[in-house]
């Protein structure tokens, strides 16, 4: 999930959201949002291309729209923000960590570009901590637990919840680690701040997200790591 709260003055930000509006990186760190993006998104071109089941195209198309939808959604957490579904640990979970990244970064600029969530100078900044460091967390973490639980449904629902819940942890992290470096707020300041209110966002999330697993699982336990199935080698 991310914050939609809005952001305070540069000099009292204490709970900024995941989505940064522009003016709150600096022009160093900005820019090297776009440049990890770029290579992240380049990388994952290829990797898609290579191993892209032929299934899993129309299921890429399902699952950003329903990541999308779903981040449209906001609810009260506390102290006057709200929350909505980030989505990149279910990417990871069901489209494996390349084609995840590449809905990710779909629906991050989709919204940056029509609903102003997140400045377009911060963009760069946006995609790598919403959808880069999400898929790719989320999918390691979810192939670490998966043995634990290859038997058994229910436990593979609680390891995605443990996962969603770690992603949205650790963009919350970054995303703190980005406004220190910036000069926005202190990193003593800021990550707490973060980190306490993304901790009960990130309930949300991994709820969403196992309910959403747990479906798919009972109806169509096909759909989950489908960008693999049937990959070209």
């Amino acid at each position: 999930m991310a914050m939609t709260a809005a952001f305070p003055a540069a000099s009292e930000a204490v709970g900024p959201a995941l989505h940064i509006p522009d003016g709150f990186l600096s022009l160093p760190v900005a820019a090297a949002g776009y440049v990890a993006s770029a290579v992240a998104i380049a990388v994952a071109v290829h990797m898609t291309n290579r191993r892209l089941g032929e299934r899993a195209v129309p299921v890429m198309g399902v699952m950003g729209a329903f990541i999308f939808a779903a981040q449209m959604m906001n609810f009260p957490v506390a102290g006057g923000t709200s929350g909505h579904m980030l989505g990149g640990a279910l990417g990871a979970i069901c489209l494996g960590p390349w084609a995840a990244i590449l809905v990710m970064t779909s629906v991050v600029a989709l919204q940056a570009l029509l609903f102003q969530d997140g400045g377009l100078g911060a963009l760069g900044a946006n995609v790598f901590t919403m959808g880069v460091v999400t898929a790719l967390a989320g999918a390691a973490l979810y192939a670490v637990l998966r043995p634990l639980a290859e038997h058994s449904s229910s436990l593979r629902v609680v390891a995605s919840f443990a996962v969603a819940w770690t992603t949205v942890m650790l963009a919350a992290a970054l995303t703190s680690v980005e406004l220190a470096l910036s000069g926005t707020s202190p990193l003593a300041v800021v990550l707490p701040a973060m980190l306490g209110v993304h901790a009960l966002i990130g309930v949300g999330e991994g709820l969403i997200t196992a309910g959403a697993l747990s479906f798919l699982l009972a109806t169509r336990p096909d759909l989950v790591g489908v960008a693999t199935q049937g990959a070209r080698p």
